[in-house]
């Protein structure tokens, strides 16, 4: 049994059912909503072209699908909660995935967020085809920045972050790419402020001075899924599960993508991020069919870690290492970019295709 139908779930799902051939096994995912959402894409404004119908990718490979909401995990009855009903597992792979941290502000209902495509709808519905707008993204992680650098094109932008620094968790190797993107396209960045409260005119700051806004963006943190803390085992600061070399969490569970904190390499975990969450979807979902089938398991192996953040107008800057080394910036950047986006719509309606991917850990692009 899989939890989730995003990269982790999806991959996972896939793998269990290449390693299961003609044996006796049902593979079954289990998440709420009809489409496989690519989170990466969503900066972008454009809801359809993040969504994948999980339908053409599960059946085509015999993979049940149940769209419900997993609401419980009882790990010593081996059974999830779902839409009401308990249904029993041999082995579970909880691919749940993350969660934007909720802001804990006065006014908090009147900001938008692109963390799912009702997110991104709800956006889009409030700024229709308006130019002109003022916008504040509060943020300036890898979501805060990409949507910052697209509103750019359409209106005036107000990026504020907490830390001294723009893009703290990116640390100073591309920071003056990332920082000379900003000045070109105009952005106003406030750096070390605090937001008091949030309005349908904007926002307060903490010193008390008043931002007007058409529209405020809450980007800032992003958190394992809940039902992580049904998992009776240690977990890290993001609520992540600690997993093995091979995924496992426990005798039963294991884990993939954003719930799972697991080892990259020898020194350095994974992020929460694509680029790892489809080859863990890969290795967990191998790993709990073959467990089953008393076949050999196999070792989380991603590719070295790198990065590549859309600058909107102003390209993109490609990074590479745990340093995050300037390899690309601008034009050549932004294409690379766009063909990550290409690249992590995965297969649909070719069994074949899904399943010879889904043996594949490493040569993943990155997003």
């Amino acid at each position: 049994m899989i939890v989730g139908g995003g990269f982790a779930g999806v991959w996972s799902a896939a793998a269990a059912a290449r390693v299961r051939g003609d044996a006796d096994l049902r593979v079954t995912l289990i998440a709420p909503h009809d489409d496989m959402v690519l989170r990466p894409r969503l900066h972008r404004l454009d809801p359809e072209w993040a969504r994948v119908p999980l339908k053409r990718i599960l059946e085509p490979i015999g993979v049940t699908q149940v769209k419900e909401e997993v609401t419980g995990i009882d790990v010593a009855d081996s059974t999830v909660t779902a839409g009401g009903r308990t249904i029993r597992y041999d082995r579970l792979v909880l691919a749940a995935g993350s969660r934007l941290v909720s802001a804990a502000l006065p006014g908090a209902r009147h900001m938008f967020d692109i963390d799912t495509t009702d997110g991104v709808a709800r956006l889009n519905a409030h700024l229709g085809d308006r130019t002109g707008f003022t916008a504040v993204v509060i943020g300036s992680g890898f979501t805060g920045l990409e949507i910052a650098t697209e509103l750019a094109a359409r209106g005036r932008v107000i990026l504020l972050e907490r830390a001294g620094v723009v893009a703290p968790e990116l640390g100073p190797g591309p920071r003056p790419v990332i920082e000379a993107a900003l000045a070109d396209l105009g952005i106003d960045v406030r750096l070390g402020v605090d937001v008091r409260s949030v309005t349908e005119q904007g926002l307060v700051l903490a010193d008390g001075a008043s931002v007007p806004a058409d529209a405020v963006v809450w980007t800032a943190g992003m958190r394992a899924h809940p039902l992580t803390e049904q998992i009776p085992a240690d977990r890290d600061g993001l609520g992540r599960l600690h997993a093995d070399r091979h995924l496992r969490v426990s005798d039963q569970v294991f884990a993939a993508g954003d719930v799972a904190a697991a080892l990259a390499d020898a020194t350095n975990q994974v992020v929460q991020s694509c680029q790892f969450a489809t080859p863990m979807g890969k290795a967990a979902g191998h790993n709990a069919a073959a467990d089953l089938l008393g076949l050999p398991l196999v070792e989380f192996t991603p590719d070295p870690y790198v990065t590549c953040l859309d600058l909107g107008a102003a390209g993109a800057v490609f990074t590479t290492g745990w340093d995050r080394t300037v390899a690309l910036t601008g034009d050549q950047a932004k294409d690379l970019k766009q063909t990550i986006l290409e690249v992590i719509h995965p297969p649909v309606d070719d069994a074949a295709e899904i399943l010879r991917q889904s043996a594949q850990q490493s040569n993943e692009v990155a997003g």
